[in-house]
């Protein structure tokens, strides 16, 4: 009984690892699904003043703009996940503050 417990407890805490470790990397989703588009249509990449209203209605707005799409942006900006889109608006947050 005592071994179940053991290898049940054990692979929730390598399922509750994997799943950190699967955690979106922001930069490396911005710069492989965002940054191309950004570099030459608006708001582009670096240019706080234009980025500065966006930054202002925070992530979770953002994140769910970005979900649906604007024109010319497609709905999740061509990212795989929402997890992955939060991270790059987290990550083009910090960048443009």
């Amino acid at each position: 009984m005592n071994r179940v417990i053991f290898v049940v407890l054990g692979a929730t805490i390598a399922l509750l690892a994997a799943g950190s470790a699967a955690a979106a990397d922001g930069k490396a989703v911005w710069d492989k699904t965002c940054a191309g588009c950004h570099a030459v249509l608006a708001p582009k990449t670096g240019d706080k003043a234009a980025w500065a209203p966006l930054v202002k209605r925070g992530a979770a707005d953002l994140t769910a703009s970005v979900m649906k799409g604007k024109a010319p942006m497609p709905p999740k900006g061509g990212a795989a996940s929402e997890a992955d889109v939060h991270a790059a608006v987290e990550y083009i947050i910090g960048q443009m503050q």
